[in-house]
Formats: structure tokens, sequence, C-alpha cells
């Protein structure tokens, strides 16, 4: 970047696990935020917040004008995709599913979100994720259509 050039951009990260497949154990679960967060970092971006459910994950970053969002994105589930399947941390071969999403914030709403991120275990014993997922597209007027969201697992 040039001199001069300044920025702050905080984008909530969400994306889900192959076919919704309840594969993200609590066992080691804190083990992939510590490594996804390790993969931020060394994109020099920073972690505001990690955390999930056992089919998907939000991540919270604040990013420079350095960063294509994309890219963190695909590079992160590269990335964890190869650590969760090399440490066989599943039975079933590990992949998220693809797509996702990516919603941007004011430093205002830093605070918020982080604790909505860190509530997610909680938030998810009323809320289902597809009805969370579907709600944060509509809450960002993000046109939407649903053959092209995530698959869901019918309850």
């Amino acid at each position: 970047m040039e001199p001069g050039t300044f920025s702050q951009i905080y984008i909530q990260f969400v994306f889900a696990v192959d076919g919704r497949r309840s594969l993200i154990s609590e066992k080691w679960e804190e083990d992939l935020y510590k490594y996804i967060t390790g993969i931020v970092t060394k994109k020099n971006q920073k972690v505001l917040s990690i955390n999930g459910s056992y089919d998907h994950l939000h991540l919270f970053v604040g990013t420079k004008l350095s960063c294509c969002p994309s890219d963190l994105l695909r590079e992160v589930k590269k990335s964890s995709n190869t650590w969760i399947n090399e440490n066989r941390l599943t039975k079933a071969k590990f992949n998220w599913q693809v797509g996702g999403a990516g919603f941007s914030y004011s430093k205002e709403h830093i605070d918020r979100v982080v604790k909505y991120i860190h509530n997610q275990k909680e938030h998810h014993k009323t809320v289902r994720f597809k009805d969370e997922y579907i709600k944060m597209l509509q809450d960002h007027d993000i046109e939407f259509k649903d053959e092209y969201l995530f698959k869901w697992i019918e309850d």
C-alpha cells in the first residue's frame, strides 16, 4: 500500500460444513479457532471474534485495504480443511461447503458483533442456522435465491 493510505474494515464471515454435517467437535474446535486465527494473522489481518456451532462458523476480522476478503476466506477454508483432514479430526473427509457470506460493520458495531459470535452455541439452542443465515442476508439487504444458499439439513 502507498504511504498515507489508512483503513480499517470490519467483516463477519459465515461459512458451513459441507452438507451441513455435524462435524465440528467441541473436543477440537478451540484448536481449529487457534489455527484459523494463525492463518488470518499471517495475512496481516486481525481476528476480533471466532466461534460457531457443530456445522458452521462465524469469523469476525478487522481487515486493511490490502486484504481481498474472498481470498482471505478461501485461504481460511482451504488451509483449515487440510489441517482437519491431516490431523484426522473427523472420521469422514472434512470440507467446508462452497460459498459463504461476508457482512461489513462499522466500528460502533464491533462489541455487539463480538458478543453475538461469542454466544453462538446458546443462540443455536433456539434459532436454526438456516433462519439465522437468511435473516443476516435480509438485514444487510443482500438479494439471494434459495437455490444458491447452502445445502440445508431439513429438520
